[in-house]
């Protein structure tokens, strides 16, 4: 049975790790995000998806794997690193996500996209990038293009996150703001976590300690979107389609996990271990997904949805920045 098991899934699952691993190396010695690297090759390899020994393995990695990588990211947060913000920035940033993912389906509408991207590019934006875009997806009905509205995702907020890594230090600078402000600032308002760090401790070890916190704040708030959106989606199954749980199991397991890394008793080497094991397996996802993608469907879609994640990318930094002048 077992053995079964791995003849049906091991080549899609070995070809996925295998893309992640070259993503890695690329990422290590290029600086760019090893999840848009690991998409890009993916899609290279759309043919291995459309039929073969590697389809299963593909379905598998875009999805088990994925909500096992979005679980782990639990064990990066704890209660005490919250409570270190103060509740008046705690405050602020749940407001923030929340506001963002409003007005996030408002201009989806208004750039006639439909309403389901304008919530995936929206949770992305306010949330986590790329991580919080393909969570968000396992919780959406699945349609015909769930899997080219993601790549779509995944490559805008990591353009954005890599240009906002550069400009928003300097725009701090011009703010006038002290670096934990400065910390604030770009912790509420960069999309990606690697992106975070590079800009807060390209600033300053304080405000890099400060910016990394209310990051991780941001991720918190990735469990209460995808159990609302859930909730939220259910009555838009069709009649006789599988519905997903109200609460996924990966968004318990990340509840879980967070739980037990507020109690301290999770060694800090375990917790890096989970964290770095929880990179791994949303690159091989990712990579996943790109194998699944057609060049073919990307090229159709046009410009609208890049001006759509430009406007609620926008629109977070001008909330956070007149939030923190208030």
């Amino acid at each position: 049975m077992l053995r079964d098991k791995l003849e049906q899934l091991g080549p899609g699952l070995a070809v996925a790790a295998t893309v992640a691993i070259a993503a890695m190396f690329l990422s290590e010695h290029y600086g760019a995000s090893a999840m848009l690297f690991a998409l890009l090759i993916g899609m290279s390899l759309n043919f291995l998806s459309e039929d073969g020994r590697c389809v299963a393995g593909i379905k598998v990695g875009a999805k088990v794997v994925l909500r096992a990588g979005v679980a782990l990211l639990g064990l990066r947060i704890s209660a005490g690193q919250i409570a270190e913000l103060g509740l008046a920035t705690v405050l602020m940033v749940m407001a923030v996500v929340v506001l963002t993912m409003a007005l996030g389906v408002v201009l989806a509408r208004a750039c006639s996209l439909s309403t389901r991207f304008g919530v995936l590019t929206a949770g992305a934006v306010a949330i986590c990038g790329a991580s919080a875009a393909m969570a968000i997806v396992a919780v959406l009905p699945r349609h015909a293009m769930s899997e080219r509205d993601t790549s779509l995702t995944v490559i805008g907020v990591t353009a954005l996150s890599t240009l906002a890594m550069i400009l928003y230090p300097i725009i701090t600078v011009e703010l006038g703001l002290d670096f934990r402000e400065a910390g604030i600032f770009l912790g509420a308002t960069i999309h990606d976590v690697a992106q975070v760090v590079g800009a807060g401790y390209g600033v300053s070890k304080e405000t890099g300690d400060t910016a990394t916190i209310v990051k991780l704040l941001r991720v918190a708030m990735l469990l209460p979107v995808v159990v609302v959106i859930s909730f939220v989606t259910r009555r838009s199954y069709a009649e006789g389609e599988k519905k997903a749980p109200l609460v996924p199991w990966f968004a318990v397991v990340f509840a879980l996990l967070v739980g037990v890394n507020s109690t301290g008793w999770v060694p800090q080497p375990v917790a890096a271990l989970s964290g770095e094991l929880s990179r791994w397996c949303l690159v091989t996802a990712i990579a996943a997904i790109g194998m699944t993608t057609s060049l073919k469907q990307l090229a159709v879609v046009g410009m609208r949805p890049v001006v759509l994640m430009v406007l609620q990318t926008v629109t977070l930094a001008l909330m956070v920045g007149g939030l923190m002048r208030l």
